[in-house]
C-alpha cells in the first residue's frame, strides 16, 4: 500500500490544532512499522507514560491508548505524517496488540455482514399503519379546511402550525411535521409565500391520498410514501437489497445543521453505471461524523446498498475494494451523456416514479455560467440554458469558468439548479464551502411556477370562488376534472397535477455567454497554500492576524490565486482597503474579469477611475474612487473635489476632504481654506489638520504670528522661559483656523481650562520650524520653563505636530522627556514608532520584566518580524514570567503573548515548546503551548508558498 500523501492526512484530521501538534510528536516514537494494511508504534507521552497507536489502512479506523476523544488523535496523524514521510519502516509481521485489534474489527465486520433481521410482528405494523392513517386524515381535513377558508383569512402563527405539527408527531408523520413546521418561517419571509404554502399543502394532499391506497401500489412506491411520511427503515432491510458496484465518484459534500442535528450528504456518481446515490450521516451535538472511504474528489471501487423507493437514490455503503483515489476526469455513461436534455429527461422519469421529489442530482458537461439581468443560468454550447435558483449567488461557480465551459454538478429543484460542485481544469471544487444554508430542504414551489388562478382562489377561499381550470394546461385540465367533487380537495389536486405537469415537462431557455477572461500566465498559488488562504480570508478566518505576513511572503513569488478563491479576494479586497492592492494582485485577471461582472466590485478593481461612480455611487465608493484618481493624477483628484465641493454634504464630505493627505501640496490650499468656513466640525477639523501639514501656507503663517503675539520667549541664562498670554477670548479668525477648544479636556483649580484647551491647538498647528527658530532645537525646546498649568498643552501640541509630520528628532526629545498627560500617554507608541531601529531596539532591550506593561505598549511599533536580540529577549522575559507566577500566582501577559506569536521569528517554536515541559504553572504552560502552536502554523504557512 502507497504511503498517503500529506493533503490525504488533513483531510481525515479533526481540526488544525489536532495536526499542529501531532507535528511536535515526531522525535517521540518507538517500535513503529507497518504491514499490510497495519500501521503501528508507540509514542512517548507526559512523565512515564507510553501509548500505544494503530491505524487500519483499509478503513480507516484508528486505535490509541491515549485519553483523546478526537478521532484520529494527534498520535494516530503523527503516525501517519511519519509514513508519509518514508520514516516507518515496512517489516514482516504486525505487532501483536496491532494485530489482536485489527483481528477483533475484522470479526465484528464478518458478524455485521449477516445482521439479525428484526422483523416487527404484524399486529405492531398494523397499529403503526392505523395510527399513521388515522392522523393523516386529521391532517388532509385540516388542509381542506385551510383552502376553503382562503389562506388570506387562516391563522398564520407559529403556534397554529405547530399544533397540528404535534398532532402528526402523535400519528407517527414526523416528516410531513417537519414540513409543517417550516410554513410559518415562510409566510414571515418570502413575498410568495401563498404559492409556497399551496404548493406544500397539495404536496400533503397527494401523500395522504396514496397512503390511503397504498395496499395496491407497486413495493417500491410503497417505499417512497413510507419514507416521506417518515417510517423507519431498517439497516437491515436496506443492505438485504442487492448490492450495486461501481466505481464510485464523490462529486458533492454537503453539511448542514439544524437544532444541533449534524446533516451530511455525499453525492456520488458512478462512473459505469451512471447512477446517482446519496449517503446521509447524522451526528448530534458536533459534526463528528463516521469516517467515510473517500473524500470529495475521490473514486473508490465499492458496492451499495439503496433505499428501497421508486426512484432509488439513498443509499449504505457496502463492500469496498481497495482504497480511493483522486480523479481527473468525470466519465459519464455511454449511453447517458451530461448534457441538459439528458438531466430534464432523468429529473422527469425520477419525478413521474416519485412525484414527491423535491431536489434530483444533475451533471452538466460543457455548459458556460451567466450572469444576467433576469437571473443566474448555465448555457451549454447549443446556446440552450437552465435558469440558477433566484436564492443563489454562484460568483465561486462564474470565477471557475470565466466564461469558459465546466463541468457542473448540481441539484434540479422546483425553484432551478442549485450548484453543488464544479469540475474544471481536472480539479472538482467545491461550491458550498461557506454555504451553510444549502441543502436545508426548504419548500419547493415558487411564485414563477404556480398558475396564479389556483393561488387567486386559494386565497379567497373555495367557499366563495371555484377555480377555472381552463388555465391550466389542456392535458392537466383534463385530468383534473376527473377528481374529487370537494371544491376545496380538487383545487390542491389540481395545483399537484400543475405542478408536477410544469416540473416535468420543463424546456430550456436561450441565453448568451459572456466573452471569456483572457489568461493569466503567472504561476498558480500551491494549493496548500490556497486553502490556508481560504482559511484565513473566509467565515472562520482561521488564522486572519498573520494575513498580512502571508501576504508579503507570497507577493516575493508573483502568485495567482486558483480561480475559484478570486470571488472570495474581491469581497475581502472590498472591505479591507489596506490589503486591497496585494489582494488584488493574487486575483488577477480572473479577478478583474469576474469584478466586471458585479457593481459593487467594479469601484475597486478598475483600471481607470468611472465617472459613474463618482456621480452616482455610494460614499465608500466615492471616496475610493477619488482615492484612487489621487494616486494616478492629483490635479485632477483636486478639480474633481473642489468642482463638487459647493453641492457635497453629509458625513462624507470629511471624508473626501481627507483623500487630499496622499500628495498633500500647496496646490491645495486654497480648497483647504474654504473648508474651513464649512458648517460641519468635522470638515473644518479635517482642513485644520490638513493646513498645519503645510509650513509654507497662509494658515501656517497665522498661526506662526499668533504664536509671536501670545507666547513670549525668554532666554535668561541658565534656562529659556515661555510665558503664555492668551487672550481670554479668542476671535473669530481663530476660531476659524480651529482655535475653538472643542476637542481636548483640560482643568485647572478644579475647573476647565479653555486657555489651556486653545494653547494646545496653537502649538498643534504651529510648524515645527517655529519653535526651532524660537527655542533652537528639539532638545533645548523639551528643557523650556513653563509653568506647571500650561506645561501639559505646550507638550501635547508638539507630540500632535511630531506626528503628524513624521519629524523623528522631535519624537525621540519628546519619548525621553516622557509625557506629561493620559491623552500623550496613548501616543507614545507612535513617537516610539518614528525613531530608527536601532534606538527602538535598544530602548527594549533595557527593559526588564519590571517593565511587562512598558513592553507590551511598545512592542506593536517594533515591526516584523523582531530583530533576533530582541526576540531572544522576549523569550528570556516570558521565561522569567512563568517562573515568577508559578511562586506568586500572576496573571499571564495576554497582550505580550498575542504579540509575540505575530512577530517571534518561527525558528523558536521549540524553544517554547521546551519551556512549556518545564512549567509548574499549567496557565503557563498552556499559553507556552499555544504560542508555539501558533509559530508551527506560521512556519507551515510559510513552508506551503515554497
Amino acid at each position: 500500500m502507497r504511503p498517503w500523501t500529506e493533503d490525504q492526512i488533513e483531510r481525515v484530521a479533526p481540526d488544525a490544532k489536532s495536526l499542529v501538534a501531532a507535528g511536535k510528536l515526531a522525535g517521540r516514537w518507538r517500535d513503529s512499522g507497518h504491514h499490510d494494511s497495519a500501521l503501528w508504534g508507540r509514542c512517548a507521552g507526559s512523565g512515564a507514560t507510553v501509548y500505544q497507536t494503530v491505524v487500519d489502512l483499509s478503513g480507516p479506523a484508528y486505535r490509541c491508548s491515549c485519553p483523546s476523544r478526537k478521532i484520529p488523535c494527534k498520535h494516530a496523524l503523527s503516525l501517519l505524517l511519519r509514513w508519509s514521510k518514508g520514516e516507518v519502516a515496512s517489516v514482516a509481521e504486525a505487532a501483536d496488540y496491532a494485530t489482536s485489534w485489527i483481528d477483533e474489527r475484522a470479526a465484528r465486520a464478518a458478524r455485521a455482514v449477516v445482521p439479525r433481521v428484526r422483523t416487527p410482528s404484524a399486529t405492531t405494523a398494523q397499529q403503526r399503519r392505523a395510527r399513521v392513517g388515522a392522523g393523516l386524515d386529521e391532517l388532509d381535513q385540516w388542509l381542506a379546511d385551510q383552502v376553503r377558508t382562503g389562506l388570506a383569512q387562516n391563522d398564520h402563527s407559529f403556534s397554529a402550525f405547530d399544533a397540528i405539527a404535534a398532532r402528526m408527531v402523535d400519528a407517527q408523520a414526523p416528516n410531513l411535521a417537519s414540513a409543517l413546521r417550516r410554513l410559518p418561517t415562510v409566510i414571515a419571509t418570502r413575498p410568495d409565500w401563498p404559492d409556497i404554502v399551496l404548493g406544500e399543502y397539495a404536496w400533503m394532499h397527494l401523500l395522504i391520498t396514496a397512503h390511503r391506497q397504498r395496499d395496491a401500489a407497486a413495493p417500491a412506491l410503497c417505499a417512497s410514501i413510507d419514507s416521506h411520511i417518515g417510517y423507519p427503515t431498517p439497516v437491515e432491510t436496506v443492505r438485504a437489497e442487492p448490492a450495486v458496484r461501481d466505481h464510485w465518484m464523490v462529486v458533492g459534500l454537503q453539511i448542514t445543521m439544524q437544532e444541533r442535528l449534524y446533516t451530511r450528504r455525499t453525492g456520488l456518481y458512478g462512473r459505469v453505471s451512471g447512477r446517482w446515490a446519496v449517503i446521509i450521516d447524522h451526528s448530534f451535538g458536533s459534526a463528528d461524523f463516521p469516517t467515510q472511504p473517500a473524500a470529495l474528489g475521490h473514486v473508490i471501487d465499492a458496492q451499495l446498498h439503496f433505499y428501497p423507493s421508486a426512484a432509488p437514490l439513498r443509499a449504505l455503503w457496502g463492500t469496498h475494494y481497495g482504497t480511493a483515489e483522486t480523479f481527473t476526469a468525470i466519465h459519464t455513461a455511454t449511453n447517458r451523456p451530461a448534457t441538459i436534455a439528458t438531466a430534464l429527461a432523468e429529473h422527469a422519469a425520477a419525478l413521474g416514479a416519485d412525484p414527491w421529489l423535491r431536489t434530483w442530482p444533475v451533471l452538466l458537461a460543457e455548459v458556460v455560467p451567466t450572469c444576467t439581468d433576469q437571473g443566474w443560468y448555465v448555457t451549454d454550447p447549443g446556446g440552450e440554458a437552465l435558469p440558477i435558483r433566484p436564492t443563489e449567488q454562484p460568483w465561486s461557480l462564474l470565477s471557475v469558468s470565466g466564461g469558459h465551459p465546466v463541468t457542473v454538478v448540481g441539484e434540479w429543484t422546483a425553484e432551478g439548479l442549485s450548484p453543488v460542485s464544479v469540475f474544471a481544469e481536472g480539479e472538482l471544487i467545491d461550491l458550498a464551502r461557506n454555504d451553510s444554508s444549502r441543502g436545508a430542504g426548504s419548500p419547493a414551489p415558487t411564485s414563477g411556477a404556480r398558475n396564479r388562478e389556483l393561488t387567486s382562489v386559494a386565497l379567497l377561499g373555495t367557499a366563495r370562488r371555484a377555480p377555472d381550470l381552463a388555465t391550466m394546461a389542456p392535458i392537466a385540465a383534463a385530468a383534473a376534472a376527473q377528481l374529487s367533487t370537494d371544491p376545496a380537495l380538487r383545487l390542491l389536486e389540481s395545483v399537484a397535477l400543475d405542478d408536477l405537469f410544469l416540473r416535468g415537462g420543463i424546456t430550456p431557455v436561450p441565453a448568451c455567454t459572456p466573452e471569456p477572461a483572457a489568461s493569466d500566465p503567472r504561476q498558480r498559488l500551491p494549493r496548500p497554500a490556497a486553502t490556508r488562504l481560504a482559511g484565513m480570508l473566509g467565515f472562520d478566518h482561521s488564522g486572519l492576524r498573520f494575513l498580512n505576513e502571508w501576504l508579503a511572503a507570497a507577493a516575493v513569488h508573483d502568485y495567482r490565486a486558483p480561480d475559484d478563491l478570486c470571488d472570495l479576494l474581491l469581497d475581502n479586497a472590498e472591505i479591507h482597503t489596506s490589503q486591497r492592492e496585494p489582494l488584488l494582485r493574487l486575483a488577477g485577471v480572473r479577478g478583474a474579469w469576474l469584478a466586471s461582472q458585479h457593481p459593487v466590485w467594479q469601484s475597486s478593481t478598475q483600471a481607470e477611475p468611472c465617472t459613474d461612480t463618482w456621480q452616482f455611487g455610494r460614499p465608500p465608493q466615492r471616496r475610493n474612487w477619488l482615492g484612487e484618481l489621487r494616486r494616478r493624477d492629483p490635479e485632477a483628484a483636486r478639480t474633481r473635489l473642489t468642482e463638487a465641493w459647493p453641492k457635497e454634504s453629509g458625513p462624507a464630505k470629511a471624508e473626501l476632504l481627507a483623500v487630499l493627505t496622499d500628495g498633500l501640496t500647496l496646490a491645495d490650499e486654497p480648497l483647504l481654506e474654504i473648508a474651513l468656513d464649512d458648517r460641519r466640525p468635522d470638515v473644518r477639523r479635517t482642513a485644520v489638520g490638513l493646513l498645519a501639514r503645510l509650513p509654507d501656507s497662509a494658515f501656517a503663517q497665522r498661526m506662526c504670528a499668533r504664536a509671536h503675539a501670545w507666547l513670549h520667549i525668554d532666554h535668561r541664562p541658565p534656562h529659556t522661559h515661555m510665558g503664555v498670554a492668551l487672550p481670554a477670548t479668542v476671535d473669530a479668525a481663530a476660531r476659524r483656523d480651529g482655535i475653538t477648544g472643542r476637542e481636548f479636556a483640560y482643568n485647572w483649580d478644579g475647573a476647565p481650562d479653555v486657555t489651556a484647551k486653545h494653547l494646545r491647538q496653537l502649538v498643534a498647528a504651529t510648524p515645527l520650524t517655529h519653535w526651532a527658530q524660537a527655542l533652537g532645537t528639539a532638545a533645548a525646546a523639551a528643557k523650556v520653563v513653563i509653568t506647571d498649568r500650561f506645561r501639559g498643552p505646550v507638550f501635547d501640541g508638539w507630540l500632535d505636530a511630531a506626528l503628524a509630520h513624521r519629524d523623528p528628532e522631535w519624537a525621540r526629545v519628546l519619548f525621553a522627556a516622557g509625557v506629561p498627560t493620559d491623552v500623550a500617554l496613548l501616543r507614545r507608541r507612535e513617537l516610539f514608532a518614528l525613531l530608527p531601529m536601532t534606538e527602538r531596539v535598544e530602548h527594549l532591550l533595557h527593559l526588564d520584566s519590571t517593565w511587562i506593561s512598558e513592553l507590551e505598549a511598545l512592542l506593536p511599533a517594533m515591526g516584523h518580524p523582531w530583530p533576533e536580540p530582541l526576540a531572544q529577549h522576549v523569550l528570556v522575559l516570558l521565561v522569567e514570567q512563568a517562573r515568577s507566577a508559578a511562586r506568586s500566582g500572576a496573571n499571564l501577559p495576554r497582550s505580550l503573548l498575542t504579540t509575540a506569536a505575530t512577530h517571534l521569528p518561527v525558528a523558536t517554536a521549540g524553544t517554547l515548546s521546551a519551556a512549556a515541559r518545564r512549567c509548574d504553572d499549567p496557565d503557563w504552560e498552556s499559553a507556552f503551548d499555544q504560542l508555539a502552536n501558533d509559530l508551527i502554523y506560521r512556519s507551515k504557512m510559510l513552508e506551503e508558498l515554497q
